[in-house]
């Protein structure tokens, strides 16, 4: 709640999770770190909840798809990795790999003035950066799907979920509203969140 109103925590302790980084005074850490119970969990919620959106459009692809191409370009192949949904034709006969990355609103913009959107458009950066030639080189479009936990999405997941809204609204007529897709991963999103935070919540006794 601090976070969505801007306040800031009064706080240098370390992060009773990792113990490796101090809690800052936004509360960045305190739902971002990758030790944290369920935070796999979120971007794998999202990651399904976006395929089967997918699959009821009648889009084909498939979840966790290997590909021999999508490699951290400073390490090689021992990061080789799948893509974390493939849809297969997406655009001019080309398969799309599409690459989530969940990120917290004010990741490093602790320094200067917040501005909204401004992470997940340089989360959405940093992926081009990473794996877009790969994926040109192998006759593959690279889609990053950047979403922070307020819900917000980078400009080429916004264009990514129009163009899947449209499939949507021609081929399933009993889908109403146009906002449809958009919802389903905005709670997800959500719910991820709201995952994480109750693993953290101290165990009952009866």
């Amino acid at each position: 709640m601090n976070v969505r109103l801007g306040k800031k925590f009064n706080t240098i302790n370390p992060c009773p999770v990792c113990r490796k980084c101090c809690l800052d005074s936004f509360g960045e850490h305190a739902v971002h770190c990758k030790e944290l119970p369920g935070f796999k969990y979120r971007h794998d919620l999202v990651r399904d909840v976006l395929y089967d959106v997918l699959k009821r459009a009648g889009i084909l692809a498939k979840k966790e798809a290997p590909v021999n191409f999508l490699t951290d370009p400073l390490e090689g192949r021992s990061t080789l990795r799948p893509a974390d949904i493939l849809v297969f034709g997406w655009e001019g006969g080309k398969h799309a790999c599409v690459d989530l990355t969940g990120v917290p609103p004010l990741v490093g913009l602790r320094d200067h003035e917040v501005v909204a959107g401004e992470a997940i458009i340089k989360a959405e950066a940093d992926k081009v950066a990473k794996h877009e030639k790969a994926c040109i080189e192998n006759q593959h479009v690279f889609v990053p799907f950047a979403f922070d936990t307020f819900s917000a999405l980078a400009p080429d997941a916004v264009l990514f979920l129009k163009r899947v809204q449209q499939v949507v609204s021609s081929n399933t007529a009993h889908v109403k509203g146009k906002n449809f897709v958009f919802s389903r991963v905005g709670f997800a999103i959500q719910e991820g969140v709201a995952a994480q935070l109750v693993a953290l919540l101290p165990a009952i006794s009866l």
